[in-house]
């Protein structure tokens, strides 16, 4: 397995699943061409995203969406809905792991939404804060 790392999250990637990064989004997409993920990384800039902001945001932001469960995929937590548009599968999460708001959506053709369901999810369950959010400051005293 490879590490895909960035400033604020890392993620074990299968050698079938391959990643860009253009802009804010990551996309990982597996070698089949079936689906692909977006992972947009927002950061707060004082505080823990709370739930009850990512709740209300999930809800704000996708109101496509009618029935959200919470879900645990890593070190983050949050929401997972989906719905189905115009022949495509659309599951979308808005996760949280401290200060670090992840909105992640996985499409795929309608006809195709089972098959990679559960490898998504063994993807998302590897995610970690980067390194760079585990260091707390000090002060000299």
């Amino acid at each position: 397995m490879k590490i895909l790392e960035t400033d604020h999250w890392c993620v074990l990637l299968p050698p079938e699943w391959r990643a860009e990064h253009d802009d804010d989004v990551v996309r990982i997409a597996d070698s089949d061409d079936i689906g692909e993920i977006e992972l947009t990384t927002l950061c707060k800039d004082v505080g823990d995203v709370q739930p009850e902001e990512l709740e209300a945001m999930a809800r704000g932001e996708s109101p496509e969406i009618t029935d959200w469960q919470s879900a645990t995929l890593g070190a983050f937590s949050g929401w997972v809905g989906d719905f189905r548009d115009d022949g495509a599968y659309i599951r979308e999460w808005y996760l949280a792991a401290s200060n670090v708001l992840l909105y992640v959506t996985y499409i795929c053709d309608e006809e195709d939404a089972a098959m990679d369901a559960s490898a998504v999810v063994e993807l998302l369950d590897t995610l970690v804060l980067g390194d760079s959010l585990l260091v707390t400051d000090s002060q000299d005293t």
